[in-house]
């Protein structure tokens, strides 16, 4: 009897720690890579994120451009005349409105959904993004990575070699004009991806994925 009630108590503490650590995702799908109506962009995203896995055999790989500096708080990247730079700050919670589900888990900050370590308080925001071609630089709004924590520019493999899951794409199309700057980072749960697509040196928009493998 004792075995027996040790497992239901074993059992009972399992379940409810499941549904402690259970809480609602109430980020928007709008920007999802599946509510992407721009066809020729889509097919581009669909070679490289990993959102766009199942639709990859009818797209054309595009060569990613890897950064040529990066470090735990900012990445850089330079090619076709063409230079990104992403930097980090750090997150202070005392500026900020924090809304909480059951009182423990983060759910919005300022009153909007966000990006990143999902759930709790992060350490690390996205301070600003700055793109170049030539010497023209295109303006990026704060709306674009305001709600994007925890950036992860680089980790060493198996092997300790550093290495990046952030790239730059050029357009496949010239006519297009376009290319895209993309970011994978680490969830609570699997990964979230970042595109911000840049068309006719302007600021088009970005596409966002989460719940992502591992």
């Amino acid at each position: 009897m004792r075995i027996i009630f040790c497992l239901l108590i074993s059992c009972q503490a399992v379940v409810c720690f499941a549904q402690d650590e259970e809480f609602p995702d109430s980020r928007n799908k709008k920007e999802s890579f599946l509510k992407m109506q721009e066809k020729d962009i889509r097919k581009d995203l669909a070679s490289f994120a990993l959102a766009g896995m199942d639709e990859r055999m009818n797209s054309n790989p595009l060569k990613p451009i890897p950064p040529v500096d990066y470090g735990s708080d900012f990445i850089k990247f330079q090619g076709d005349d063409i230079t990104v730079i992403i930097k980090a700050g750090f997150f202070d919670p005392s500026k900020h409105k924090l809304t909480y589900f059951n009182k423990k888990n983060l759910v919005k900050i300022d009153n909007k959904p966000f990006y990143g370590d999902y759930g709790n308080v992060p350490k690390i925001s996205i301070a600003s993004v700055t793109v170049l071609i030539g010497k023209d630089t295109i303006a990026i709004p704060p709306d674009a990575y305001a709600d994007l924590y925890s950036p992860q520019f680089g980790y060493k493999d198996a092997s300790g070699v550093a290495r990046s899951h952030d790239a730059l794409y050029i357009c496949s199309d010239k006519h297009m004009n376009a290319f895209y700057i993309y970011m994978l980072n680490k969830e609570v749960k699997g990964n979230y991806e970042v595109t911000w697509i840049i068309q006719d040196k302007k600021y088009l928009r970005r596409v966002v994925d989460t719940g992502l493998m591992k």
